[in-house]
């Protein structure tokens, strides 16, 4: 189907609630949306809550600092026994790299569960916006898998900072973010230290930007953001002592203000003065970016552009800036300003779904089958975009072109029609209903209603333009 007739389908406001606003139907949302679809997609954002169940970010530090202490231990005791070549030393050298490989595991195997718990949820849930918001916002404040320690804490970003902050002001959640272990690990603000400081002096330890320019690049201003390098520099300066407890070290664990690594001074960012001592400095620099225009033009561009349109209306925008500026940047007003605005509802599909906003809009449709951490994390590995796997601090692409390749396009089809060989008996004509209302060309109707078999009527449905756009 050409990408005209894709996009010139008139859908239903009920199934833009269900569909591009949140994500997918699941049993008859479609029907209750359709009552009333602004009440109803705004009164599905509700906070979202994660159980104990699941590692902290102290016990990722806790076991990983076990881990080096071990690895050091069988390190010493491999080179004190490298001349014994009797058997029981051959014995114990298998059952060290046996304790190892286990031991190895820990981080990944937090990584799996606490990754496939958040996609379960949001399968599962019935305010399954509040599920799209949070991976909006995860996707926004990218982190990535690399090296031992970020395997395990990339998931507890956030669980510990996003999720508690989802609805309310951005300010907060931009502080916890950037006091997150896992974010200053990712960016390596724990080996930043200003040029005069005690630290620097004694140990010749210098500035490192990384954080300070993701935070007005990618978090903040955006690119476009009307800042400077001295900018990066003077925002760098202003969080050096912003650092993690070391478990192997000390006593506790999580975030910590290093005053003796902190740059002295008053510092300068965007013309204004920020003369206070210690983390106060940096706290007050990171809520007036905030709170800064740039910064509420670029995320609410990106909001817009996720939820809305690859082309959102400067209108909708309008009223999306005009809101965050009023409300101190209260992510909850922004998104309740996107939502009543009629420009959000344009009855045609405009965006292209993620893998991610595949497969969860997939399990919703098809549910209540459930389905396991392999299944899930091997779909979105295979469809390319792995849990916190991006390898860019700017995160997985939000552009349908970037989701359209040939190659991606056949692992969707692959993936399809895996799916539909496992539901055998489902009604496709039923699913159709459910998730998608009468928003489906007479062709798509045709084609997975004249299908061969349930499973090419399955694989059809969910390849349909109708499907794979909101």
């Amino acid at each position: 189907m050409s990408e005209n007739s894709m996009s010139s389908t008139i859908i239903s406001r009920a199934n833009i609630a269900v569909n591009r606003f949140a994500y997918g139907a699941r049993g008859d949302e479609l029907e209750q949306a359709g009552q009333d679809p602004k009440k109803w997609i705004i009164s599905k954002l509700i906070p979202i809550s994660f159980g104990t169940s699941y590692p902290h970010s102290d016990d990722i530090f806790i076991e990983h600092a076990r881990y080096q202490k071990e690895k050091k231990r069988k390190k010493k005791q491999a080179e004190n026994s490298m001349s014994d070549n009797s058997m029981s030393d051959n014995n114990m050298s298998d059952n060290s790299q046996l304790n190892n490989k286990m031991t190895n595991n820990g981080p990944r195997f937090a990584l799996r569960s606490m990754s496939t718990d958040t996609l379960q949820q949001a399968i599962a849930s019935t305010n399954s916006v509040s599920w799209r918001l949070l991976d909006f916002f995860s996707n926004h404040f990218s982190v990535s898998t690399n090296g031992r320690l970020m395997v395990g804490l990339s998931a507890t970003l956030e669980r510990e900072a996003i999720a508690p902050n989802l609805l309310g002001n951005f300010e907060d959640m931009l502080l916890a973010v950037e006091q997150h272990p896992a974010m200053l690990i990712y960016l390596n603000n724990e080996k930043s230290f200003g040029p005069n400081s005690r630290m620097a002096k004694k140990q010749k330890k210098g500035l490192n930007e990384n954080l300070a320019r993701e935070i007005m690049e990618l978090h903040t201003l955006g690119v476009d953001g009307g800042y400077s390098q001295e900018d990066v520099i003077e925002l760098a300066k202003g969080i050096t002592g912003w650092s993690v407890k070391n478990p192997r070290k000390e006593r506790d664990t999580g975030f910590v203000f290093r005053g003796y690594g902190h740059e002295p001074g008053t510092r300068r960012l965007l013309g204004k003065r920020y003369a206070q001592k210690g983390i106060a400095q940096g706290k007050q620099m990171l809520r007036d970016l905030a709170m800064h225009p740039a910064t509420a033009k670029y995320v609410c561009y990106k909001l817009a552009h996720h939820f809305v349109s690859e082309n959102p209306p400067v209108s909708l925008l309008d009223k999306m800036e005009a809101t965050w500026l009023k409300t101190r940047g209260n992510i909850k007003e922004v998104m309740h300003s996107l939502f009543n605005a009629d420009e959000a509802w344009l009855n045609t599909a405009q965006k292209y779904k993620t893998p991610r906003e595949f497969v969860i809009s997939t399990a919703r449709a098809l549910a209540p089958t459930k389905y396991g951490e392999k299944a899930l994390l091997s779909a979105l590995t295979s469809l390319g975009q792995q849990p916190f796997n991006s390898g860019s601090p700017a995160g997985y692409s939000d552009d349908r072109k970037d989701w359209l390749g040939a190659s991606a396009l056949m692992a969707r089809i692959d993936w399809s029609t895996m799916i539909s060989g496992y539901r055998k008996r489902v009604n496709s004509e039923k699913v159709m209903k459910l998730a998608l209302g009468k928003s489906v060309s007479e062709l798509t109707y045709r084609s997975v209603l004249r299908a061969e078999s349930r499973q090419q009527s399955l694989t059809l449905l969910l390849m349909s333009p109708e499907f794979q756009r909101r």
